[in-house]
């Protein structure tokens, strides 16, 4: 037995090991000069180019500004995902009306279409409505989408009890203060696991942004670190890329550290087969 439990960890830290690597290799790199990094063998302990690199990130592109763009998209668009999704998904669990299954059906049909294929409706939309070079058309499209409404139809039902709700009317509430005083609290291991996910891909979002925001004050930290790749005539220092790309990552590793128990019970709850 103790053979066996030792193996196990062995594997589990090898595992383990190897999901970190990146990450480590991604910090070392960014105390490198561009020249030791393309030297053979690479390096795998840190630099003394830390400081430089960061004085370069700050010369070639306005980091904090694109850090702050991309922090408003992610966390407006995060909240109100959790808003309307929550609130769709209370909906489809807890209520019977008519063409609720149907309604339920076309939702989940949806989400087996490729999102590249509403790309050139969407920005004809976001162009029809004067959302370009505005963040809107990052936020508004998607703050109600499928997944979210599935994620949190699925929380639902197996968190909240009808006889709860029940109990709430008969106490002469109404379905709002139900829905924000008695059932909101209730869902917030879902809210943690479905906003990870959601400022996670907002975070990252490359496509978008790239279509539709122009000026370079509005550029999120994906199209920032695009512009730091460089060119034939300017090359890419690929030093104070790497440090970009680490100040770009480290605050979803914190933000997903922070909530990491919270998501990982939503993340059970919300799959449990009905």
């Amino acid at each position: 037995m103790i053979l066996k439990k030792t193996f196990l960890y062995l594997v589990l830290l090898a595992i383990v090991a190897v999901m970190l690597l990146p990450f480590y290799w991604m910090l070392v790199l960014s105390t490198q000069t561009t020249t030791v990094i393309f030297q053979y063998p690479p390096p795998f302990w840190f630099g003394e180019n830390l400081v430089a690199n960061f004085m370069q990130v700050l010369q070639s592109v306005n980091f904090l500004q694109a850090f702050s763009n991309t922090l408003i998209v992610s966390v407006v668009y995060t909240v109100l995902v959790l808003l309307f999704c929550s609130m769709g998904g209370y909906s489809f669990a807890m209520y019977s009306f008519p063409g609720r299954e149907t309604l339920f059906t076309i939702l989940l049909v949806t989400l087996m279409i490729p999102w590249t294929v509403g790309i050139v409706p969407w920005f004809f939309m976001m162009s029809k409505f004067g959302w370009i070079n505005n963040f809107l058309a990052l936020i508004v499209p998607g703050a109600a989408n499928a997944f979210g409404i599935f994620w949190m139809r699925q929380y639902c039902r197996q968190n909240i009890p009808s006889s709860l709700i029940d109990a709430a009317k008969i106490d002469g509430l109404s379905e709002w203060l139900i829905f924000f005083r008695i059932v909101s609290p209730l869902l917030a291991s879902g809210f943690a696991a479905l906003g990870i996910m959601m400022i996670v891909g907002s975070w990252n979002d490359f496509i978008q942004p790239m279509l539709i925001l122009r000026d370079n004050s509005l550029h999120t930290l994906p199209l920032m670190l695009k512009y730091m790749q460089g060119d034939a005539r300017r090359g890419t220092d690929v030093g104070a890329l790497m440090l970009a790309s680490t100040m770009a990552v480290l605050p979803l590793l914190i933000a997903f550290l922070s909530a990491s128990n919270y998501f990982m019970s939503g993340l059970t709850a919300g799959a449990v087969k009905e």
